[in-house]
């Protein structure tokens, strides 16, 4: 998507008005201005419509982080890196780009009502061509990826795993599978398994986009 330094340069400047309105808001480590989150949501969307956002914060007294990402889309990717190096500098609030490793790993992740272990998932991550291929395997896989929680769960985890930007730059493709009744017979590993299995991989493929099916 084309995009121009003056429309990230209006996102900033936005951003830099309403900063002790969105930091005020803040209850319990949230964020309850929604009309102003939306406002911020459209002026990023005007920029690459793949771009997203989200807070974190490590402790009640820490520093925020504004973290952008862009979907998973790799065609996006310098789109958030112009953006964040763009970034001026504020108080009480830090920017970053992608979502890092996590250390130690979520062994589960909270989607609204139902809980996400990471034992529930096996993977397999294979080297083909020069490209790298992770598969995902779940009990009851969906046939509609977009209608499971646990799929998003599961990309969640990934970040964690083996960061944002390597997951997009990294694997070739990702699929997702029925789990089968014995994932050791079929050469499966916990996706727990997944960072070192990656780590050793990762520097036999040349960075490229991801495909997702």
């Amino acid at each position: 998507m084309n995009y121009s330094r003056k429309q990230i340069e209006d996102f900033w400047q936005q951003l830099e008005r309403t900063l002790d309105q969105l930091l005020s808001s803040q209850r319990d480590m949230q964020f309850e201005a929604d009309t102003l989150l939306s406002t911020y949501r459209s002026s990023l969307q005007k920029i690459d419509r793949n771009l997203t956002f989200h807070f974190e914060q490590e402790s009640e007294a820490g520093p925020v982080e504004m973290i952008f990402g862009c979907d998973g889309y790799p065609e996006s990717i310098h789109a958030v890196l112009s953006l964040v190096g763009a970034a001026p500098e504020l108080q009480g609030i830090n920017f970053r780009a992608f979502n890092n490793r996590y250390d130690p790993v979520p062994s589960f992740v909270n989607m609204g009502d139902e809980m996400c272990q990471i034992d529930e998932f096996w993977c397999s991550l294979r080297e083909l061509n020069g490209k790298l291929q992770l598969a995902v395997y779940m009990v009851d896989a969906p046939k509609i990826l977009e209608m499971d929680p646990r799929v998003e769960a599961v990309m969640i985890l990934l970040d964690a795993l083996i960061g944002e930007y390597e997951l997009m730059t990294r694997i070739w493709s990702l699929d997702w599978y029925e789990l089968p009744a014995d994932p050791l017979d079929f050469g499966l590993m916990p996706l727990s398994h997944l960072r070192e299995a990656f780590d050793e991989m990762k520097d036999q493929v040349q960075p490229v986009g991801i495909t997702i099916h």
